[in-house]
């Protein structure tokens, strides 16, 4: 297994996979799955789903997403460490999962892998998955450190905001469009801070003023907000609502915040297996926002996150993952696949 799955790691980095120009990569994992004894198809969101057992045995589903962000470092090999966009976020989870799901013993359930599209945008890979099947058990793919257990990510709120004043002189008190975005923006934090119960990052709404533009007679913004699970999104829109000044404002994502049961199935399968390489498991709580935001609230079943990687390097020029953690994190993966099936064909 080593050799053919730091093969399959660097095929999948060397393939270009923008969000929304995932065609190529999900054609070669449908072949290479194939190959390594899965049934496989390309769904109509262009899902790359490998397929290992019984289509009427439980079924535990891996997810990992296939796109990545534009830029990144050239890809290259330096000793044990893989340069190169996506090797952390996600391929290198992703192919942990293909990996594991190779591996692990298929008697009386059944393994679905599915490569997804445009994890980076608005989860549309995610969104089609999540209404096509129901498993009995989850994982998700994302770096987490091999150690490391994911069982809550915050979820998004994307604002777009654009206001209008008439020309008037610099010197006139008359409000200007530059001071209404402003202010808008000042009245998101101030409510996100009157809202807070908690010094954790985790636990309270974050605002980020992703984009500034404007002058006197028109100017917009763009603001992501990430929350945490339980956040009362419509009286947050109620707010919105009243602190328009006229503006124009559209909400493009409300996708929620999740945190799954650390007693569950899933997580627990997977501090097993790192426990039997002498580590002490790590339960993360991330201020991101995944996949998990998307299928979690729609399967409701035993789910964890999980994938080799620093996600610190996500995005990053310095994107790297080291190949003995990803081999360290696909013998974790495949037993606590072994330990789950034994549960689920109980």
């Amino acid at each position: 297994m080593p050799g053919r799955a730091e093969e399959l790691l660097t095929r999948m980095v060397g393939i270009p996979s923008v969000s929304g120009n995932e065609g190529a990569l999900a054609d070669f994992l449908v072949e290479r799955m194939r190959e390594w004894g899965f049934e496989t198809h390309l769904d109509e969101a262009g899902n790359a789903i490998g397929r290992r057992g019984e289509r009427d045995a439980p079924m535990i589903l891996l997810t990992g997403h296939m796109d990545t962000v534009p830029g990144g470092p050239p890809m290259r090999r330096d000793g044990d460490l893989l340069y190169g966009r996506g090797t952390v976020d996600a391929k290198g989870p992703l192919a942990t999962m293909i990996c594991a799901a190779a591996d692990a013993d298929v008697d009386g359930v059944q393994y679905v892998v599915a490569g997804v599209v445009e994890e980076e945008t608005y989860g549309r890979g995610a969104t089609h998955l999540a209404e096509c099947f129901r498993p009995s058990a989850a994982f998700v793919g994302e770096p987490n450190g091999w150690a490391g257990v994911g069982i809550g990510y915050k979820g998004r709120i994307m604002l777009r905001y654009h206001v209008s004043r008439p020309s008037v002189h610099t010197a006139s008190p008359e409000e200007k469009a530059s001071e209404a975005a402003v202010a808008f923006w000042q009245d998101v934090v101030a409510y996100c801070a009157s809202v807070t119960t908690s010094e954790k990052a985790f636990d309270r709404p974050i605002a980020t003023l992703n984009e500034l533009a404007g002058d006197i007679e028109s100017a917009r913004l763009v603001i992501s907000v990430r929350t945490p699970p339980g956040f009362d999104l419509p009286a947050f829109e109620e707010f919105l609502a009243g602190a328009t000044r006229d503006g124009v404002l559209k909400i493009d994502d409300r996708t929620p915040g999740v945190r799954v049961d650390h007693r569950g199935a899933a997580v627990r399968a997977l501090c097993a297996g790192i426990r039997a390489r002498g580590a002490r498991p790590t339960l993360k709580l991330k201020t991101g926002t995944a996949d998990l935001n998307i299928v979690e609230p729609r399967w409701q079943v035993p789910m964890a996150v999980y994938g080799p990687g620093d996600s610190a390097l996500d995005h990053t020029d310095h994107e790297h993952i080291d190949l003995t953690e990803y081999a360290t994190a696909i013998d974790v993966l495949r037993d606590a696949l072994n330990q789950l099936a034994g549960e689920l064909r109980r």
